[in-house]
């Protein structure tokens, strides 16, 4: 039988993206060298060097695979939301639900996050890079503003609060989660953190 389209091998690009993210993630950007990238893909030097310039062109590489990855994530995950409950309220409160229970379907605990790797050892990379990660950030403080705005505008919030930074809580909750998952070898940290958020935008907004 052919294969299908979903069943089609990895491109050697994507297999060494594969493998460089699960490496940068488990001991950091500078520990990861070239050499056991092409070795784990089974290519040569030259192979890498068709692919990617250098690392910090794998390193571009790999944050707009990330940002591609987390907006169609996202993107699907609230917009099921949306489709379940029109009201601005209760679609976003269901959209944090799919999305914990999304991150309980993570095995053990999650394996990190590539914009946050780059924030922690940002002198390793150039402006380019560093500007994707904040790119990534900002993505989600204007994908979560947006809801909440649209929440405020019909359930004027119980206490005063700064939308944008209410917008950020949740890129702050889920990197601290993951760090604290990590720590505690804890898989259950970043589905709890997230439903914590959900049951703070209830109570804040829910007349």
């Amino acid at each position: 039988m052919s294969q299908t389209a979903a069943q089609k091998p990895a491109s050697t690009r994507e297999r060494l993206l594969e493998l460089a993210e699960q490496q940068v993630l488990q001991k950091g950007f500078a520990s990861t060298s070239i050499e056991e990238l092409i070795a784990g893909v089974g290519i040569t030097k030259s192979g890498f060097f068709y692919h990617f310039k250098d690392k910090n062109d794998l390193a571009r590489a790999l944050m707009q695979r990330y940002l591609e990855d987390n907006k169609r994530q996202l993107d699907d995950t609230f917009d099921r939301a949306a489709e379940l409950h029109d009201d601005p309220l209760h679609g976003f409160l269901i959209g944090l639900k799919l999305f914990a229970e999304l991150m309980e379907k993570v095995r053990d605990v999650h394996p990190g996050c590539i914009a946050a790797a780059v924030v922690y050892q940002d002198q390793l990379f150039d402006a380019e890079v560093r500007a994707l990660s904040a790119e990534g950030f900002l993505a989600w403080r204007a994908r979560f503003r947006n809801h909440l705005q649209r929440i405020a505008d019909r359930y004027p919030p119980k206490l005063p609060v700064d939308l944008d930074t209410l917008a950020d809580t949740i890129s702050a909750l889920v990197d601290g989660a993951i760090i604290l998952s990590k720590a505690l070898k804890d898989g259950k940290a970043l589905p709890a953190q997230i439903t914590h958020y959900r049951n703070y935008i209830k109570l804040l907004f829910e007349p």
